[in-house]
């Protein structure tokens, strides 16, 4: 396989991984945000990837595929009512929406997202150092 082909397949990861990074920081920054501009608490967002097809050898082999987000989509499972009389987005009982967001989940797919980072950006490491060897070879 061509090595450039490899670290291209690595980058469509890495991009993907670091989108999930993202989404997953902004679900832990609105973990107590009750209000948005659409109104209601904040909804968790869900990263989703797809298979991303690269190109075909011309017959001769696999293709070779990526992957990509394929989208974000929003978490309807509905967030726990609280007893908070004095929050401002209380209800007439005194209740609060509060987000769908649990840390413990983000949490663990933050240290997933960053481990699949690391090792896709390794990947990459290598990859490089075998071709700067490739390249020695010709001294």
């Amino acid at each position: 396989m061509n090595l450039i082909s490899g670290i291209d397949i690595t980058a469509g990861a890495l991009n993907a991984q670091k989108t999930r990074l993202d989404v997953v920081a902004q679900n832990i920054a609105n973990a107590h945000t009750t209000r948005t501009p659409s109104g209601g608490p904040y909804q968790r967002q869900i990263v989703s990837f797809e298979t991303q097809m690269m190109r075909h050898n011309g017959g001769a082999g696999a293709a070779l595929q990526s992957v990509k987000v394929g989208n974000i989509t929003g978490d309807r499972t509905p967030g726990q009512k609280v007893y908070n009389p004095q929050h401002p987005d209380a209800t007439g009982d005194g209740m609060v929406t509060m987000p769908n967001v649990e840390l413990s989940y983000e949490m663990v797919d933050l240290i997933t997202a960053s481990r699949a980072y690391e090792a896709n950006l390794a990947l990459v490491k290598n990859a490089r150092q075998m071709a700067m060897k490739t390249l020695e070879i010709g001294k």
